[in-house]
Formats: structure tokens, sequence, C-alpha cells
């Protein structure tokens, strides 16, 4: 009994002293916390490159975890137990307190936490200084890519010469220099020229691997493979890759947790094919280009009274191109002499190669991206942009149908085929910074060259392919006699609207002489667009190697001689001409595959122009009148504009598609000439037809834009809607029409009949139509209301309809889901809006424009749906 008196007392006192020992137990564990913390911050000091902590810093490390989850589940316990049970803790809360006191004296580390790390791989590089807020930004945004566990594989590609390789200096530096989550480091410089063997051995000498000499390639592969699978903590960059390398063939593991690949490269199609996340360098702007130039330069020299302004032109030619600035400055430092600033620059202008260095320091940059090409159409595709003015914004459209006369697109089943081959084709030159997309709109994309480039590709056409190029450069006079040779084949003087002559020297204006494409047997190229000319020498008649001869807007221009002779000729572009008629000669042009007549004075093409069978895939006579027959005929035609003289001929065309595609892309205006605002589709018809009677249009299956405008449809039942009764098929049966505009319709009381709105309707303009009373016609009265569903329909127009009442009959309504402007103007007898949407939340995504005028309008229409007017108000934007 005494025993058991004894056991009691000693567990009350034990249980009166638990909780001044737990206090000492937590003052304890803060203390060896506190050690932590300054270990920690000891560690950002020492942990430098190659070296890694003392396996016993590690350890301690551990224990210091762990004894704070084992206090702080004790803690739990004893909080949870009853005040019986609680001092038989005791016993733990002691034995922790001394494991924490020797945790204490165990963390002085006196002799240093870190040892030198033998595993550590990686060499500091020699760098430049990057320039500009935009390569700045290009590192950081590598470097989170690097952090990011979810990114392994990383493309920085761009142009040659605009500073990837500098770039990825500077990461390379960092993450030696740096604590960072890598350990290893390797940097390769793959070259153009890339051997798997010569890889092969530049990584082993990285992670001191050794061959014997006498392995094969797979052996290799396999000794690296092993290597650098045991090295997860890693980043390896392969610089200045310029094609697809297969990483199981050279040894290096697939990019794993832990593990990351950089390449860098001057295309996208690497980045791609390599499944990297790509990050394109741009080119510097302008003035960090003049900053990056005036540090190499020397600023004491650009002092100097008139040197900075032809310095500034020098950085212009070298368009935002680091290493070209680099190098021009290099090459001009120091140089005072204002004589020689301005040769330098007459000689970059030149193209010349007598500038130190430059052609061999960035001309060959370029150049590899060009020889990179290796497809010799690919090459010619690339070349034959150099024929546009400096820094001009090409239009995609018209550079592939260019190369589509060249030849250089292979001939295919059809239109659409070759011009997909060709953006194909161009995509491939914008993946290899040949050339920079400039795209302003969505469905037409604009590329450019720069400068640097251009230079590279005409220095290439000094020689062979030999071009002739004086673009949008002002002449006033004419090219030297000297630069024409008989090798020419492209032939580029686009642009110079103040020469008003064009001959060479020796030869006599005001024209150019007769003879003088006598001798040009070689020429498939001729581009003289934009220029003041005014005739053409007969002797164009004698290039039977021409393929794409370009006049358009030479308005100057009168005669074009007989074309008869040029059975190659696949481009022909007269549009925006003087000329009166067409020229002589054409049904001989059985390869002519694109014919551009749009010119003001040709009042008609006559029938039987075209050879048979026809080449034909893009022609366009616009306000000229042409037979439907004939154009029928031209079985290959996937663009058409031109324009029909009645409805008949529209007729014949129609017909003729039955059970036969139509054109992809057609704009056919019928009856008279008339100015019109350009909203066409890619499939739109135009009637200006005077006087139509009942059941007289026919129109293609697949039309998107119907405009309607000053014509007159007759009948003796004034009531019927237009759209019922002379169109031979209900305009509903339209699926594809997007858009519909009426004006100027005489003797038009209204245009639909309830049945007959077109389905997919989306814009719905109607202008100036004195008579029209209603747009959807009303039916029986008394009936339940009608709902007219138009759920695409975004845009309504109604303007100047004096005797306008209703929109539709005054117990319908329109549910119109997707309306985003409704104008209404001028239309003073209009009473009610029938409109109704269903989704009225604010939250709503339609926000509709709404104009009125005048303004008064506002007060005194009926809303058929009150929830559109009070609930949408707030939405509403008043113009």
């Amino acid at each position: 009994m005494e025993f058991a008196l004894n056991k009691i007392d000693k567990h009350w006192d034990n249980y009166r002293s638990l909780n001044q020992h737990m206090n000492d137990l937590k003052r304890k564990v803060m203390e060896l916390n506190g050690m932590k913390e300054d270990t920690d911050s000891r560690m950002s000091a020492e942990l430098l490159p190659r070296k890694k902590l003392k396996r016993e810093v590690q350890i301690w490390l551990e224990n210091v975890e762990r004894i704070n989850g084992e206090v702080q589940s004790l803690d739990g316990k004893i909080g949870e137990s009853s005040r019986f049970t609680r001092g038989f803790h005791a016993d733990d809360v002691l034995k922790r307190i001394r494991e924490v006191e020797e945790l204490i004296q165990q963390g002085k580390f006196q002799d240093g936490l870190v040892v030198d790390d033998p595993q550590w791989i990686g060499q500091v590089l020699s760098k430049t200084t990057l320039s500009g807020e935009g390569a700045k930004a290009c590192e950081e945004e590598i470097w989170q890519c690097l952090m990011d566990d979810e990114v392994r594989q990383i493309g920085v590609w761009g142009m040659g010469g605009v500073g990837k390789t500098s770039i990825m200096k500077c990461i390379n530096n960092r993450l030696v220099e740096g604590m960072g989550r890598f350990n290893i480091v390797i940097w390769t410089t793959v070259s153009k020229e890339m051997s798997i063997a010569k890889l092969q051995k530049d990584m082993a000498s990285k992670i001191g691997v050794s061959f014997c000499g006498d392995e094969d390639e797979i052996t290799r592969a396999g000794m690296l493979f092993e290597a650098l699978s045991r090295k997860r903590k890693s980043v390896i960059i392969l610089d200045d890759l310029w094609q697809e390398v297969p990483l199981d063939k050279v040894g290096i593991p697939e990019p794993s947790t832990g593990s990351k690949l950089v390449l860098t490269t001057r295309s996208f199609d690497v980045c791609r094919k390599m499944s990297c996340r790509a990050i394109k360098v741009k080119p510097l702007v302008e003035e960090k280009s003049w900053k990056l130039f005036s540090e190499k330069v020397g600023r004491g020299i650009l002092n100097i009274p008139e040197v900075e302004p032809i310095a500034k032109k020098i950085v212009e030619r070298c368009a935002g191109l680091p290493l070209g600035v680099i190098t021009v400055a290099s090459c001009m430092k120091d140089i005072d002499d204002l004589y020689e600033w301005r040769n330098a620059l007459k000689e970059l202008s030149d193209r010349k190669k007598s500038v130190n260095g430059l052609e061999e320091e960035v001309f060959q940059q370029l150049r590899f991206s060009y020889d990179r090409l290796k497809d010799p159409k690919l090459q010619h595709c690339f070349l034959s942009c150099a024929l546009y003015p400096e820094d001009w914004e090409i239009e995609e459209r018209e550079l592939v149908q260019l190369w589509i006369a060249e030849g250089l697109v292979e001939e295919m089943d059809s239109r659409q085929a070759e011009f997909d081959r060709g953006r194909a084709i161009m995509n491939r030159l914008l993946n290899n910074c040949l050339l920079e997309d400039f795209s302003k709109w969505d469905n037409r994309r604009l590329v450019k060259m720069h400068d640097l480039v251009r230079d590279m590709a005409l220095h290439i056409t000094s020689a062979k392919p030999r071009f002739f190029v004086k673009a949008d450069m002002g002449l006033r006079e004419p090219p030297n006699v000297q630069e024409w040779s008989e090798d020419l084949e492209k032939v580029s003087l686009m642009r110079n609207r103040e020469l008003e002559v064009f001959y060479p020297l020796e030869m006599s204006p005001p024209n150019i002489p007769e003879g003088f494409f006598s001798h040009m047997d070689g020429l498939k190229v001729l581009d003289l667009s934009g220029n003041s000319i005014e005739s053409l020498p007969n002797s164009i008649s004698n290039l039977k190697n021409l393929t794409a001869l370009l006049l358009a807007d030479c308005s100057r221009l009168k005669y074009v001689p007989s074309l008869s002779n040029l059975r190659a000729l696949k481009g022909l572009d007269l549009e925006g001409t003087d000329i009166k008629e067409v020229p002589h000669g054409m049904q001989n042009l059985s390869s002519l595959k694109c014919l551009k007549l749009y010119c003001w004075k040709i009042d008609e093409i006559p029938n039987g122009i075209f050879p048979r069978p026809s080449c034909l895939q893009v022609l366009n006579v616009r306000d000229a009148l042409i037979g439907g027959k004939e154009v029928a005929e031209l079985k290959k035609l996937e663009n058409f504009r031109g324009r029909f003289y009645d409805l008949h001929n529209l007729d014949m065309y129609v017909q003729a598609f039955h059970g036969r595609e139509e054109p992809r892309e057609y704009l056919i205006i019928v009856g008279e000439r008339g100015w019109h605002e350009e909203i066409y589709s890619s499939k739109t018809i135009v009637l200006r037809v005077g006087r139509v009677y009942a059941n007289q249009i026919m129109l293609p299956r697949h039309i998107k834009e119907l405009i309607v405008c000053d014509s007159s449809f007759e009948s003796h039942e004034e009531e019927y809607p237009i759209f019922s009764r002379f169109f031979l098929t209900s305009i509903r049966n339209f699926p594809s029409l997007k858009i519909l505009e009426i004006s100027n319709a005489k003797y038009t009381k209204r245009l639909f009949s309830p049945n007959c709105m077109p389905p997919n309707l989306r814009e719905l303009y109607i202008w100036h139509c004195n008579q029209l009373e209603e747009i959807i016609a009303s039916e029986e009265r008394g009936r339940a209301t009608m709902e007219f569903c138009l759920p695409r329909l975004k845009e309504m127009k109604l303007c100047s309809l004096p005797e306008l009442k209703s929109i539709c009959s005054v117990d319908a309504v329109m549910i119109c889901e997707s309306l985003e402007r409704l104008s209404v103007m001028y239309c003073l007898r209009l009473k009610r809006m029938p409109f109704k949407l269903l989704q009225v939340e604010p939250s709503s995504p339609v926000k509709p424009v709404l104009r009125l005028e005048p303004m008064e309008l506002f007060k005194s229409i009926e809303w058929a749906d009150p929830d559109f007017k009070f609930k949408l108000i707030r939405e509403l934007r008043f113009l």
C-alpha cells in the first residue's frame, strides 16, 4: 500500500513540474531554430559554385526538422491528456530536452558548412553586356522557364546576329555563378556542319567521360547516356543549332524532372521539331541600336560635326541586329575622318565588301540562314522578296502570286492548293527569320525583310541568279547603262514615280527604245509597276522566257505591244493602267494563270480572247463587261471579278456551275457601273440591273454577300415581297448568305415574307428605299405573337426610309441574341422596335451600340420587349 502511495505522489510531482519542463523544452527548441536560421544565412554565403554542404550539416538540418515535428506532436498529446494521465509524459519531455541541448552543441560548425564539390560542372563564359530592355526581358523569360518544373526544353530562336548567343551566355553565367537549382551546366556549340561524333566528343569532355577512340557512335551514345542520367540537376545548352538533333543518337537523355535542355537556333522549325518552348529574340529598337553603336564607336568621335547624321544612317543599315551594330561600330572606332564615314555609308548602301569585316561578320551569318534552306526553289522564293522596296510590307497573297507566276511553286490541281503551298514556303522563311510577320488584319498577312537580310539577298543576286533592283528609290534619271546586262533574270524598278521616262542614258527619250529588250532572253520577271511610263517597246514581245509582267498602277501607260510570243507568261498585271483595249495576242498565252485587267478605260472584254483550253485561275476585269458564257468556259477559274451586262449573262454563268464547283472567290457586278463601298466578302454579287421582273434572278448556291441597288422591281402585285417573288429560289435557301444590302430599290413596299428571312444573316443594311413600308411583311392578323429568330445577326442599319412603318408586323418580335450594332436614321414613321434579347443580364456579353437619328425617336418609339429598353439601357452606347 505504501509503494502505491509513493508512486501516486511521484506522479503528482511530475504533473506539477510538467508545465515547467514543457516551457523549458519550447525555449530550447526556439533557440535551436534560431541557430538553424543563422545556418541558413551562412549557407547562402558559403554555398558557392563548386561547393556542397558537409554531410554532418545535412544530417544536423534533418535532425532539427525531425525534433521540431516530435515536439509539436508531444505538445498535442499532452494537451489532449486528462489531469490524471498528463503526468505520464514527463519522461518524454525530459528526453526531448536532452536531444535539443545536444543539437544546440552540434550546430556551431566552427570549421564551416561546405566542402568542395567534385560533381559540380560548369564554366563561366566571356560575354558582352546586353543592350535594350527587349534582350533583358528575353533573358528573364528564359530564366523563368528554367525555374519552371513544367518546362523542360527551351528553344531560343531568331535571325543570325540578333543576340541569341549573348543572351544565353548571360544565362549560363547566372547558372554557374549563382546557387540556383542546377549544379551541372554544359555548353556546347554545335555549328552549321553538325557531326554527331564531334558533338559526342564535346559533351564527353565537359562531363569527364573518356573515349578510347575506337568506340562506334552507338557505344559512345550509351556511355554519355549513362553518365548524364546520373546527373539530374543539369542544364545542357546547345548553341547555334541548324537542324533537329536526334538526342538518343548523341546520348542525351530526354529532359526529366530536375534537368533542362536549352538550344539556340535561327529556325522556329527546329524548336517545334524538338518540342521546345519557343522564345524569339527580336532586333533592337532604333534608340537602343544607336546607344549600342555610340558606346562601341566612342562618343568623342560622334562629337565631330557632320559625323552624327552619317553614323545614324549607318546604324539604320544594321536593322537592329546587335552583331551588325557592334561590327560596324568596331570598324569605325577612333576614325575621325569625315570622308571615311561618308565612304563607309556609301559602301554599306552599295552592298560592297570593302568595309572591314562587315560581310564576313554579318552577311555570312545571314547567308547561313539562306543556305540552310537548301531547296533552290525555296531560296529563289526568298530572293524574290528583294524585288520589293526596302522596308516594304509585302502582302502575302501578292508575293505568293508572284512565286506561282515564276514557277517557283509547283503546279497543282488548283490555285488554292498552290497558294497553300506558297503559304507553307512563307512559313519556312518566317521560321528561319529571313522574313518578319507584320500582320495587321485577320485575313491579310504582311511580311517584311530586315534591311540587312535584303542586302544579303541583293548581294547574292548581284552574281547568279542576277537581279537588277532599283525599287522605290526616288529615281529622277534612269539607271546607268553599265548596270544593265544580258544575263538578267529579274528586273524591278517599281514605284519610282518621279522617273517620267525610262531609258538607258545613251538612248533617246521620251520612252523605252524599241530594241531595248531585244537581247535579254533570260529575263523572267519584269516589274515596272507604279511608274509614269507611257508605252512599252515592241521588243518586249521578244521576251519568250518572261513569266511575270507587272505593270500595275502605271497610270499613264497607254500602249502595250503584242504579247503573242510570250508563251511562258503566267502572270500579267495591267491593273490601274490607262490602256483602252486588251493587248493583242492574249489567245496565245496558254500558260497564263493570273490576269489583272482592272482598267477604267476598258469597257468590254471581247469574246474569244482566251486560249482554249485555258489555265486561267485568277481573272480580274472588274468594271469591264464580259460574257457569262465566256467566264463559264474557264474551267480552272478560282477567283473572278468582273461585270455582266444583264441577268441573262448571270444566269448562264450560274447554270454552268450546276454539278461543278463554283469559284472559291468572286465579285460579280450585274448591270451598270457604279461606285460602291468595298465591304465585299469572298463570294459577292452586286445587282445594279434597272428593271427586274418576277422569277428572273438566279444566284449561286454558296453566295455570301448580296447587294441590290439602283433597281426597280416591276410587278402587278406591289404588295408582294421582292425576295419571295423576283428570285428563282427563296433567299432562305442560301445558307451561306451572311451580308445583305438593299439600296435605292424602286417600287418596293416589302422585302421579305415571314418564312423567307436568310437563316444565317449577320449584317443587314437598307438605304434610301423611298417606298419601303415593311421589312418583314405582315400576314394573318389576330394570331399568336410571331417570333422571327435571327440568332447570328450582329448589325442592322436602316437609313433614309421615309415610309417605313414597321420592321415586322405589330404582333411580332425579332429574337437577335448576337446583335451588336443597331442604327436607325431618318426613318421618321417608324413607331416600334420589335427586338427581343434572350440574355438581358448585366453580365451578358451582348452590349448593343444603338444609334438613333434624330434622338427624339428614342422617346417616341414603342419597344416590343420592355426589358430590351429598361434592363439593357445602361449597356447601350449612343453614337
